[in-house]
């Protein structure tokens, strides 16, 4: 009896046929049965019941599924405890990604690329959704850690959160727009986009919810016309005179892409937060933790530069009008 031919006994239960279990463990079919049979003949009872539309466990199979999978538990363990006493990782461990979450101050692809390199022997799996359902995710265990926009107004419970970049939420509009007016406006009220077509990113997003919010409290429901998942997509619709996009601002200027001019929402607590989250236990390997931590060290330098670029902007801002207006950043939240 092997270790393998005992994985591949769970496999197949736990895919219901040999086909789909060949595929989850990169064989043919074939050698896939054969070895069960092998298995089977070693231990003198079928384990596995093949009459179906799909492969179900015998009694014994039953009986035995425990002792394999916990097996199999034990070997892991006995490689885990190695590799910690080594320094090496191993596994697979996933990021879940709001699609350009930190702008352009947190390049993903060379921190995944340096983190590889110091950990070869570990599989990163990068996925990118949206924060609503990657919250649900990071509960339900699918992904490790995430960068998201949060969807409430607090921490849901089971997940831990550090803010990475905390930036106000604005309307960007094209050049001539009414809300422009009078000249030096740099804040709009709520209320005034009451009965405008807004631009907005969809349902499940960290900004969506937090304009939705905005708007209850103010007694009226957004009008959203137009939703993408691209910022660059809003930004071009609201160049297009077709609405008014409503995105986090940046603190670089007035200009924002495609001549567009932003206004900050003058309604307090209307801000797009980027927070690094995962489960309130705490990553269940080494490899999740490892990447968390790196993470952490990483990302506290971003939200330093944040911070830095908010306090400058804020502080002209009191200087006089015409300095507060804020750029729309590439990023989905």
């Amino acid at each position: 009896m092997e270790l393998r031919q005992l994985r591949y006994l769970v496999a197949v239960v736990e895919e219901g046929g040999f086909t789909r279990a060949a595929a989850r463990l990169h064989l043919a079919q074939p050698g896939l049965s054969a070895q069960i049979r092998q298995l089977e003949k070693e231990l003198g009872q079928p384990l596995l019941d093949r009459s179906g539309r799909s492969v179900t466990p015998t009694e014994v199979g039953r009986a035995v599924l425990p002792y394999a999978r916990a097996a199999l538990a034990a070997a892991d363990g006995v490689r885990q405890a190695v590799d910690e006493h080594t320094g090496l990782l191993r596994g697979r461990v996933t990021l879940g990604l709001v699609s350009g979450s930190t702008g352009h101050a947190f390049d993903v692809a060379a921190f995944l690329a340096d983190f590889h390199g110091a950990h070869p022997a570990l599989e990163i799996a990068l996925t990118e959704d949206t924060s609503e359902r990657m919250q649900a995710a990071l509960l339900s265990g699918e992904i490790d850690i995430a960068l998201l926009g949060p969807t409430g107004e607090g921490t849901p419970a089971g997940l831990s959160f550090r803010t990475v970049i905390d930036a106000p939420l604005g309307a960007a509009v094209a050049p001539g727009d009414p809300l422009l007016s009078p000249a030096g406006r740099t804040t709009v009220p709520l209320t005034e986009l009451r009965d405008r077509p807004l631009i907005c990113l969809p349902r499940g997003t960290g900004v969506r919810a937090v304009l939705e919010r905005g708007c209850a409290r103010a007694g009226f429901r957004p009008r959203v016309a137009f939703e993408a998942a691209s910022p660059q997509v809003l930004a071009q619709l609201a160049a297009r005179g077709l609405g008014v996009a409503v995105l986090p601002l940046g603190e670089e200027g007035s200009e924002a892409g495609g001549g567009l001019r932003a206004l900050r929402l003058a309604e307090p607590g209307l801000r797009a937060r980027i927070v690094l989250a995962w489960p309130a236990t705490g990553p269940a390997s080494p490899a999740a933790r490892a990447l968390l931590d790196r993470l952490r060290d990483v990302l506290s330098h971003v939200a330093e530069d944040e911070g830095a670029g908010a306090a400058a902007a804020a502080a002209a801002a009191g200087q006089g009008q015409g300095q507060g207006q804020g750029q729309v950043p590439g990023s989905r939240r």
